[in-house]
């Protein structure tokens, strides 16, 4: 298929430099580099794993955690009026 397209500056650069190290056609290297560029596209089939690291035993009971945030809370309040 014959086509135009307008490539740019950065774009047409890359593609000159590729064809001189390649020593290929323009049109060859062209074509890889949108094949190249298709194939990526599609979705991973891995899941992603997010990175994770032990931070040891928690240093507050965790069952009275909302009633320390709001106490956290109310000498946030007092410290601002402090302030003010």
């Amino acid at each position: 298929m014959r086509t135009t397209i307008t490539l740019d500056p950065d774009v047409e650069s890359v593609l000159r430099r590729e064809v001189r190290r390649r020593s290929q056609p323009f049109k060859q290297v062209l074509n890889n580099a949108i094949r190249a560029g298709l194939r990526n596209t599609r979705p991973r089939a891995e899941a992603f794993k997010p990175l994770t690291f032990n931070m040891g035993s928690p240093s507050v009971d965790l069952a009275r955690a909302s009633s320390i945030i709001a106490e956290l809370e109310d000498y946030e309040i007092i410290d601002r009026y402090r302030r003010s």
